[in-house]
């Protein structure tokens, strides 16, 4: 059975500001299924260089065999299982400097499909939620070792949730009892701080509890704040020590404002410095086309820059 294959959003928009050339040597942050980078190596061709990242050792492999199987003649593919926040060394690594940077800060269907990971509240898992199933805490191991102050500032900065206090204490009293170790256990913890408002809630009373919790786990925000960094880093560098090259065009893809936010003010001061220049004004959203036919490009916000 031919394994799925991850969507990508807003493609054909990123390979029009993005404007990958034969030849080119292509980064793709964040590899999920392949949907990107299959794009972005058919317009490299077999000249060009392709840089496959992902913490994901699983969905890293499938893109690396999505590319080379849609493409048997090249380009040549690295693909490494690492954080893209340190993108830059990776790149070092390789002894190569960069030509386009895409990075898709959403994470894949399936990994939200598969009840081994424990990150929808859909299906009763175990809470795990890590992307990188091979190391660091899980999600259930950060809910016994947080403290309750903790955990409210977790839910409340990385969630954006208004009944963050609320939803710590109702965690802290149920774990004294038995440890929170399955994705139902949590839900129904969340939906009992919601009261009543549960039932006329916008969206589950789950979704922000589920998301900062993912969040945390994979240290998304951290990460993003380190690819960031380093973009900075390679615009400044401007000579051989660095990553990018000049006229380097760097797209981030984010999903909501927690990721958004960073990459506004960091593309805005490199314009600023007159160390780049904005390839989109505002962000970009998919096509109402595209929303009907994929559901989670709705949220999906694209920003391009060229280094100058």
């Amino acid at each position: 059975m031919a394994e799925p294959i991850h969507i990508p959003v807003i493609l054909q928009e990123c390979l029009a500001l993005l404007g990958p050339r034969p030849g080119d040597t292509v980064v793709d942050c964040t590899a999920g299924r392949g949907g990107h980078a299959e794009a972005l190596a058919g317009a490299i061709g077999p000249d060009g260089t392709l840089v496959l990242i992902d913490l994901d050792a699983g969905n890293l492999e499938t893109a690396r065999r999505h590319v080379e199987s849609k493409h048997p003649d090249g380009p040549q593919v690295h693909a490494v299982h690492g954080s893209f926040g340190l993108v830059h060394r990776h790149l070092e690594d390789l002894d190569l400097r960069a030509d386009v940077v895409l990075a898709d800060l959403g994470f894949s269907s399936t990994q939200m499909d598969d009840p081994e990971r424990g990150m929808s509240f859909r299906q009763d898992a175990p809470l795990d939620m890590r992307f990188d199933t091979s190391k660091g805490p899980t999600a259930a191991q950060i809910l016994e070792s947080s403290s309750e102050d903790e955990l409210e500032e977790m839910i409340r900065d990385f969630g954006e949730e208004p009944l963050a206090r609320r939803i710590a204490q109702k965690v802290v009293r149920a774990r004294d009892e038995k440890p929170i170790e399955m994705t139902g256990q949590l839900t129904q913890l969340v939906r009992e701080a919601y009261g009543r408002r549960a039932a006329t809630a916008r969206m589950d009373p789950a979704t922000r509890t589920f998301m900062a919790l993912r969040i945390a786990v994979n240290d998304e925000l951290v990460a993003l704040d380190a690819l960031l960094a380093a973009i900075v880093y390679g615009a400044e560098a401007r000579t051989s020590v660095g990553w990018l090259n000049q006229g380097a065009r760097i797209g981030i893809i984010s999903f909501h404002s927690l990721e958004d936010r960073p990459v506004k003010r960091a593309f805005a001061d490199l314009t600023r410095r007159m160390l780049a220049t904005h390839l989109t004004k505002g962000p970009l959203r998919a096509s109402p086309e595209e929303e009907r036919a994929n559901r989670r490009s709705r949220s999906a916000k694209l920003r391009v820059v060229e280094l100058t």
